[in-house]
């Protein structure tokens, strides 16, 4: 059974917001304009449909209309597990640079490695890892 993918409706920054998960996560961007659409209900160059495929896949667009973008509570992108430890690290550092480290990625009691950072575009991730840290 497949996973649920989020699809993020962003206010005019979908396309630097799926570039910099891009950057993050790697895999391959299409991203699609209101005019390659055929939709006059933005700016042409509004982003229509964004996919992010990969080790972590994304969907994305801009809002148009009464759309209202994202503003997320109660919620976290989990990604326990998802990948190696230093990976993940890496992932954390990378969501971290422009947003803010909520839960510092850190050893817990119970053996596993994990940590929250809300990004610059107002997501929240949960990072983790079996076993020890890998960090200092």
């Amino acid at each position: 059974m497949p996973a649920p993918t989020p699809y993020l409706l962003f206010d005019r920054v979908a396309a630097e917001a799926l570039r910099f998960y891009q950057g993050v996560f790697g895999g391959e961007l299409v991203l699609d304009t209101f005019a390659e659409f055929g939709r006059e209900d933005g700016p042409e160059d509004a982003i229509a449909h964004g996919v992010l495929s990969g080790a972590v896949d994304l969907f994305g667009a801009d809002v148009s209309g009464d759309e209202r973008p994202i503003r997320i509570e109660g919620v976290m992108l989990s990604l326990l597990g998802s990948a190696t430890p230093d990976v993940l690290e890496g992932w954390f550092a990378a969501l971290s640079d422009g947003g803010h480290v909520l839960d510092a990625l850190q050893e817990r009691p119970w053996g596993d490695v994990d940590g929250t950072v809300r990004d610059r575009f107002g997501v929240t991730w949960l990072l983790g890892h079996e076993g020890g840290a890998t960090h200092p």
